[in-house]
């Protein structure tokens, strides 16, 4: 997974204060910008030359006459931006610093006709720990997914400021929806919408995770980006007790499909009703009882072609040439749709990580926590797992 932090030139700035009053092309030092007999004084806060400023500090310029005409900060890192305040007397950066990097502010005022520059140059704490995000899913290139798929994001450590760190994290659909952000550990947080995403989209995340407290002296090392592709609203409805499924694309139905579900025999072998989302896709895969070893009472081990994934609980639409005859009459699976081999890899072919499967007709209800079936909690309930709540 592609994690891309930024550099380059940035807008804004720290923390300690010098005053440079500039005189004629001074730069760095004390001068004065004549206008009618008084003195325009230029400070830049962090002052030239200091060191260990706290990345989550403030970049400051003030004019006391003449109007700021432009800010720069450059450095390595997070582009950092600012904004001037009223009558372009003051400005102030509005996010954090990168940690452990040297930056130089540039502030230009003009009064009376002259424009001077004044510079300061300054360097960030290097902190003994820092926050990174190490995994963001779904970021493949290439790849589309469906219309409910979350945004996954891990940190390389937990999270003890859930609150400031959440904050940074933004979620740009081309399209907008309502969404909400869940902590599911300590160290892992997860995006999703209040209803499903407009299909055939581009979805942007982006994380100004560079310089943020996150508590316990721990700052954000880097910012990350990622950017996902939102295909067709592909659609899978089933009735476990009825023993078919429907497959819509875009709201046209594409195929109706007979499977044999779970045999009911145990909870174990009962299919779950509810929203899934399809989580990924292997050709082959070996299935394997749980919690069972070989010669133990209902052990098997079999390999199938065609399998796509729909629960954590080991359920997956996957081709089964050995009970075709039921599918479509009766339920015989270890809790898998089986299908046939010709409908079996026709849906895999098809099938995107979040897409929606839907399935009534059993007395097993999957758990929201269940692999990605995170439809099942209401949106309201869904965001109670926000810091920001």
């Amino acid at each position: 997974m592609a994690i891309k932090g930024r550099t380059g030139v940035v807008l804004a700035g720290g923390t300690g204060a010098v005053a440079l009053l500039v005189t004629g092309c001074s730069i760095g030092g004390e001068g004065r910008l004549a206008s009618g007999g008084s003195d325009t004084a230029v400070t830049i806060t962090p002052a030239n030359g200091t060191a260990q400023v706290k990345p989550d500090g403030t970049i400051e310029v003030k004019s006391s006459g003449g109007k700021l005409q432009n800010v720069t900060v450059r450095g390595g890192g997070a582009a950092v931006t600012g904004k001037f305040g009223k009558g372009r007397k003051t400005w102030r950066s509005t996010r954090t610093l990168t940690p452990g990097t040297s930056y130089t502010v540039t502030a230009q005022a003009r009064d009376g006709g002259k424009t001077r520059t004044v510079t300061s140059s300054f360097t960030t704490l290097k902190p003994a720990q820092t926050l990174s995000i190490v995994d963001v899913t779904p970021n493949v290139e290439g790849e589309k997914v469906g219309v409910g798929m979350p945004i996954f994001v891990r940190f390389d450590r937990p999270v003890t400021d859930k609150a400031a760190v959440e904050r940074t994290l933004r979620v740009t659909p081309d399209k907008p929806v309502e969404g909400a952000w869940r902590w599911l550990a300590p160290d892992q947080v997860v995006y999703r919408t209040k209803t499903y995403w407009q299909p055939h989209q581009t979805v942007r995340f982006h994380a100004a995770l560079a310089g943020v407290n996150a508590g316990g002296g721990v700052y954000g090392a880097k910012d990350a980006q990622a950017t996902m592709a939102i295909g067709a609203e592909q659609i899978t409805t089933g009735n476990i007790a009825g023993h078919q499924m429907t497959v819509t694309r875009d709201g046209k139905k594409l195929r109706t499909i007979p499977f044999s579900a779970g045999n009911g025999q145990s909870r174990e072998f009962t299919t779950t009703s509810g929203v899934h989302l399809l989580m990924e896709k292997g050709n082959p895969v070996t299935m394997t009882s749980p919690g069972r070893q070989e010669g133990d009472p209902g052990y098997y081990k079999t390999v199938v072609n065609y399998a796509v994934r729909f629960s954590s609980s080991g359920e997956y639409v996957h081709s089964a040439p050995w009970s075709v005859g039921s599918q479509g009459s009766a339920n015989v699976s270890h809790g898998c749709l089986n299908v046939s081999p010709s409908n079996a890899k026709w849906y895999y072919d098809i099938a995107q990580r979040g897409d929606i499967i839907k399935l009534t007709g059993s007395d097993r209800e999957v758990e929201w926590d269940n692999g990605w079936s995170f439809w099942q909690l209401p949106f309201d309930e869904w965001r109670q797992g926000s810091a920001l709540r």
